[in-house]
């Protein structure tokens, strides 16, 4: 084999097509585009555009509800704790914080808290400081013994109208 001898598999390469070569071609005139206008012009194209007919996108209701200051919080199942407290990384007779966990390496930043959830099974008895807990986690926490303190604040009762 000689390098000029290399070449593509048959097939491999497509031929490009000559547009605007005259009638005879099959592509000459406009060139497969169409008629003239905004859409046989290069570079020009309105997204989402219906022919004066109200777009999909603007026909469809907005939904859902995206609130001003999310809070991003850490989530984390009781399964992880009881392994951090197994491997000796946590102290279950000291209160369990975002900052113990942290230390322990449970997660990876404080962030806005922690929010405690149930996967897994809680064996040892430990206290919990954390901004939220599920309520499957809480059962978990009160039946191995533990408690759990939230520094979620309360949802003030909305002001009742006479």
């Amino acid at each position: 084999m000689k390098l000029s001898e290399i070449r593509d598999n048959p097939g491999a390469v497509k031929a490009r097509i000559r547009v605007g070569r005259g009638i005879g071609s099959g592509k000459g005139k406009q060139s497969g585009r169409g008629g003239k206008g905004q859409t046989a012009r290069s570079g020009v194209r309105i997204k989402g555009f219906e022919g004066g007919q109200m777009p999909l996108h603007r026909r469809l209701a907005k939904r859902g509800f995206t609130p001003p200051a999310p809070l991003d919080l850490n989530e984390v199942n009781l399964g992880r704790i009881q392994s951090a407290i197994d491997a000796g990384r946590l102290d279950p007779s000291k209160p369990i914080t975002v900052e113990a966990l942290v230390a322990a390496g449970v997660v990876a930043r404080t962030r806005d808290g922690v929010k405690l959830l149930g996967k897994g099974e809680l064996t040892a008895k430990a206290d919990f400081e954390v901004y939220g807990a599920s309520k499957s986690a809480l059962a978990a926490v009160e039946k191995a013994g533990g408690s759990v303190k939230t520094l979620k604040p309360e949802a003030a009762p909305a002001a009742e109208t006479a």
